[in-house]
């Protein structure tokens, strides 16, 4: 629908309008009333620039809560909690007058090596699209307007500017996608973000099957399209594409290209008429649903308190041999912390998110404001990654005195950012080297990890007996830690993505991050844990894993098929807390296909549930698949296979506590045959097998060769054209075209 001033405007202002004004801000036509907004960064906290933004927006900002990044909110598994986060973040975005919040990134794991994939939720896309909607339903309950991003194929930061991201339609439809769909169809961000990268070959700022075939004519999106920070090659070739706003300001140089395209024919003025309606519209309804903005004092402490609990539900519990944690907060002997990182908190990534916090805990104040027992403490290293011996002496020598170790170990900020990526996942060689020493003197130490994507941990599962992995947990991640490590607090998480034993090992690692501006998606659809587990790679821990302080059983699983010919199921399952206190459990669901028409993983994630119990408690859980759920991405669309299909349940992609096979009596669409079917397709097809026995009839004894069952299994993967001309034809085009048409009729 045409936006109503747009009869008003005069070309040269409608061209403005899909230009920034500023490096934030986009344009107003003040004779009739179009204000201009506010778009700011970031995912995890309001970086709104204080004063006059520099030339790339990373100078000082105002304070704002700094909450965990999505590398944590995606182990919680739990879009009640991201959703309350949004709304915070919505009520901080109000109190500084932004319109529009930039997240959250939903783009898919693809590599450890990203360093960028501590502003991304996981390696599956349900998981990514489950909480990217919360996200955005929060954001948005404050009439604050969210931007989806980064759409699409944007994996890594490498050559991230120009690379052409090489990948076959079924995988971008299963893997890359699905995030992006669920949010845009569950939850109607305001705008969608186009990335940088150029996707087959095409700049997805100018690629109009992304941006109005895709999201607009599958998705029914019906907000507007911004371009990343720079994006936009050429502005006329953006509008046309689907492009609605380019950001930041381009001076008059995209506005003045759009105008003299229109004056020449080369754009459709309607074409520009209706991005100029999209941001208009999108702008009008988000100020129509707005809440009267908090004031900051108000939100602050509160916000902290969120990010706090936050921090605890995103951490991750990876080891706890002898249960050594909780730790008791009143009794037992020194505990020694050990690592820079407990007093200087690495808690955000580095980039367009880098927030100015209102508060930051550190752990090392937390652990001794927790506890009455008598508290050491030694940085045992330096961030710059240089070898002290006078430091690592003094670390162990703490540890030798303590009945506990605590070992703070991570990466520091320059080893992972927003512009590059990583050249390992191997912790730093001083703070692996500090833990075998400390090992040589204590058998109880606890290592707990700061870091935006896995780290190799074999240096670590060893030394340590318990490994809590805290992520960029936000700036309360201090008191997180604390919070856990006596008990305080669950450690709720449950992994997210897939910890390998060895780069090596990764489904990317021949194809990262490509060369000669391409890189090549040769995995296909087998990310992450669909690769391990089709497989069957060793991993250091699987993909949902994560412990806590209590145990869960699950019982009388049940899954129940209304009806056959419709792929539908019901999951059922009651879970018990068997401990003795109160905790956490991810009921996760997997469907495999095992016999298939094409290949697909062992196993795909289809429906989780995060379940809160009490000691002792039961709740029966209840999860829904739907046609999706068994569905695979055919050259005609989604496809479902009838056949049998097993149901898993279970608490990570290897531990699985039931399965039960369910057969679907679903409608096969009858593949259309074509001049490229082969003779077995003809024989498999209902109307093509008898168009072919009839031609085969009218050979006569020269169709022999063609029932000879031994010739059949040579002439199968035939196509129809090199068989015709076996049988001597004359006309062999022609011959198919009308077998061709027979099947049609």
């Amino acid at each position: 629908m045409t936006h109503p001033l747009i009869a008003q405007l005069t070309l040269e202002e409608k061209a403005s309008l899909v230009s920034g004004a500023s490096f934030w801000t986009t344009r107003g036509v003040e004779r009739v009333g179009i204000q201009g907004a506010t778009l700011t960064d970031g995912p995890h906290g309001v970086r709104m620039q204080a004063g006059n933004a520099d030339h790339l927006g990373i100078n000082a900002a105002h304070p704002a809560t700094a909450f965990p990044t999505a590398a944590s909110l995606g182990s919680s598994w739990d879009p009640a909690l991201v959703e309350e986060i949004g709304q915070a973040l919505g009520e901080e975005s109000r109190a500084l007058d932004v319109d529009v919040l930039l997240g959250p990134g939903v783009n898919i794991k693809r590599s450890p090596l990203c360093g960028r994939n501590f502003e991304y939720f996981s390696e599956d896309p349900l998981v990514a699209g489950a909480l990217g909607s919360a996200w955005v339903t929060g954001v948005q309950s404050r009439g604050v307007g969210a931007s989806l991003k980064h759409y699409a194929a944007n994996n890594q930061e490498t050559d991230r500017m120009r690379v052409s991201a090489q990948v076959d339609e079924r995988s971008l439809r299963e893997i890359y996608f699905p995030a992006f769909e669920q949010t845009v169809t569950s939850s109607q961000p305001a705008t969608v973000m186009c990335s940088y990268n150029r996707v087959n070959g095409v700049f997805a700022s100018q690629n109009h099957w992304l941006l109005t075939d895709v999201l607009r004519g599958d998705w029914g999106f019906e907000g507007y399209v911004v371009s990343d920070w720079g994006a936009v090659v050429d502005p006329v070739a953006a509008v046309a594409a689907g492009l609605d706003l380019e950001m930041p300001s381009s001076g008059e140089r995209g506005p003045a290209a759009i105008v003299d395209a229109v004056h020449d024919g080369s754009l459709e003025e309607s074409l520009l008429d209706l991005a100029v309606s999209r941001v208009l519209t999108t702008h009008d309804r988000l100020r129509a649903a707005r809440t009267p903005a908090s004031s900051v004092e108000t939100t602050t402490e509160q916000h902290h308190q969120l990010a706090r609990r936050a921090a605890a539900a995103g951490s991750v519990l990876l080891t706890n041999e002898g249960g050594l944690l909780p730790l008791s907060a009143s009794e037992g002997g020194r505990i020694a912390v050990i690592g820079e990182f407990a007093r200087t908190p690495r808690y955000q990534g580095a980039g367009s998110s880098h927030i100015n916090p209102t508060r930051l805990d550190s752990a090392l104040d937390a652990i001794r404001a927790a506890t009455s027992r008598a508290v050491a403490y030694e940085p045992g290293f330096t961030l710059d990654g240089e070898f002290s011996q006078a430091l690592q002496d003094a670390a162990v020598e703490a540890a030798r005195a303590a009945d506990v170790v605590v070992v703070f170990l991570g990466l520091p900020d320059a080893e992972e950012s927003e512009g590059f990526d990583r050249p390992h996942i191997d912790l730093p060689a001083v703070q692996t080297g500090l833990l075998k020493a400390i090992s040589a003197v204590s058998q109880k130490i606890v290592v707990v990890l700061s870091n935006g994507s896995v780290v190799a941990l074999g240096d670590v599962t060893g030394p340590a007996q318990a490994v809590l992995e805290m992520w960029l947990g936000g700036q309360a991640s201090g008191s997180a830690a604390a919070d856990i490590l006596f008990g305080t607090a669950e450690p709720q998480g449950r992994l997210a993505e897939t910890v390998p034993v060895r780069l090596q090992d990764t489904p990317a690692y021949l194809n990262w991050p490509g060369s000669d501006r391409e890189v090549v998606y040769g995995e296909r659809v087998y990310v992450g844990y669909r690769w391990y587990d089709t497989i069957d790679r060793d991993v250091a821990f699987p993909f949902g894993h994560g412990l806590g302080y209590t145990t869960f059983s699950f019982t009388d699983a049940s899954v129940t098929v209304p009806d056959s010919r419709v792929a539908t199921a019901t999951v059922e399952v009651t879970v018990t807390n068997t401990g003795d206190r109160a905790g956490a459990e991810v009921v996760q669901v997997y469907v495999a296909d095992p016999v298939a028409g094409v290949d697909r993983p062992a196993h795909e994630l289809r429906a989780f549930a995060k379940v809160r119990l009490a000691a002792g408690e039961s709740q029966r859980v209840r999860l829904e698949l739907d046609e999706r759920a068994f569905a695979y991405w055919s050259k005609t669309g989604w496809l479902v296979e009838p056949g049998s299909y097993v149901i898993e349940v279970g608490a990570s992609s290897r531990d699985i506590r039931h399965r039960e096979s369910i057969t679907l009596e679903v409608d096969l669409p009858t593949p259309e045959l074509d001049t490229e079917s082969t003779f077995e397709e003809f024989e498999a097809h209902p109307q093509g097998s008898k168009v072919l026995e009839e031609f085969l009839a009218g050979l006569g004894d020269s169709a022999a060769m063609f029932r000879d069952p031994e010739s059949r299994k040579l002439l199968a993967g035939i196509p129809m054209t090199s068989m015709l001309s076996f049988t001597g034809e004359p006309d062999i085009q022609g011959t198919l075209n009308t077998l061709l048409q027979k099947t049609r009729a």
